[in-house]
């Protein structure tokens, strides 16, 4: 049974009731746990440990210096006033003797001078001469005729844009290559040719993928035998045409790479041309112009 229950035991350690010992009441402070013990002394002994710290270590810990005092606000009693100095009276000024002035008698009037006019010199008037003027009329600007203008403007654009060459008649064709033949046949019966700085191609057993190209060069001795001779083949080029005038520019430049003169039967003039590489195209048109632009080509000239 509980404790609670033995009422009637009064102050007898055994129940009357059931005979059982009645443990006596716990006293202050025994139920405490154990670890609130060890709690406490451990408190305790920080608490101890800490104050011998601050004890024998209290010159190494910083101080701080208490704040300075601010000035003291002082009140200073006035001084009493000095008693001022009671006003003397100022003595009054004697008046001075008023002496009376003289009064002086007005001046006599003087005698009025008159002054006689004295006469001026008049005044020297200057002539103007005017600027000598030349009578004769000086020549006219000459007067820029509207004629002139117009036709120095056309001459400009006409160097400027080279008109083409006129187209060849029929009958001026017909005439050239005659005058052709005739020469040739003249150079042919006299057994040499005439001095010049040209040279002249002539094509032949010309078929669809190979061509003969004849080459004169340039020599003014030469009698009339052709100095060279070159087989072309079609190879990569579209034509035979284009690949004979590959083969032409190729000798050409061999023996002018740069300006040149072609003596031209097809137009019947010279015609100043260029072999430099940036001038290929103009070369390659005029080239196929002279020699395939008719069914039976003639030899051109240079």
């Amino acid at each position: 049974m509980h404790d609670m229950t033995h009422l009637m035991a009064a102050d007898s350690d055994v129940c009357p009731t059931c005979g059982q010992v009645i443990q006596p009441p716990p006293a202050y402070g025994s139920r405490t746990s154990t670890m609130r013990k060890v709690a406490l002394g451990v408190s305790v002994l920080l608490h101890v440990l800490l104050a011998a710290y601050a004890l024998f270590r209290s010159d190494t810990i910083d101080k701080i210096p208490p704040p300075k005092k601010e000035s003291a606000m002082v009140y200073i009693a006035p001084l009493k006033d000095k008693p001022q100095p009671k006003p003397q009276p100022k003595p009054t000024p004697k008046p001075k003797d008023t002496k009376v002035a003289k009064v002086k008698p007005p001046p006599a009037p003087s005698k009025r001078v008159v002054s006689k006019d004295v006469p001026r010199d008049k005044p020297k008037l200057e002539t103007f001469t005017p600027p000598l003027v030349s009578k004769v009329p000086l020549p006219p600007p000459p007067a820029e005729d509207m004629s002139s203008m117009i036709e120095q403007r056309r001459k400009q654009r006409e160097a400027n844009n080279p008109a083409p060459p006129a187209e060849e008649s029929e009958n001026d064709r017909a005439m050239r290559v005659a005058k052709a033949n005739i020469a040739g046949a003249q150079g042919r019966n006299s057994g040499s040719d005439r001095e010049d700085s040209g040279g002249v191609f002539s094509i032949v057993n010309q078929s669809s993928f190979s061509a003969e190209v004849k080459f004169k060069g340039w020599n003014g001795n030469f009698k009339r035998n052709w100095l060279k001779q070159e087989k072309v083949e079609l190879g990569n080029e579209p034509d035979i045409e284009s690949a004979i005038i590959k083969k032409m520019i190729q000798l050409i430049r061999a023996e002018k790479p740069g300006d040149f003169v072609w003596e031209s039967r097809r137009l019947g003039r010279n015609v100043n041309l260029s072999a430099r590489v940036e001038d290929t195209a103009e070369l390659t048109a005029f080239l196929r112009q002279e020699f395939f632009s008719e069914k039976r080509p003639g030899p051109g000239r240079r």
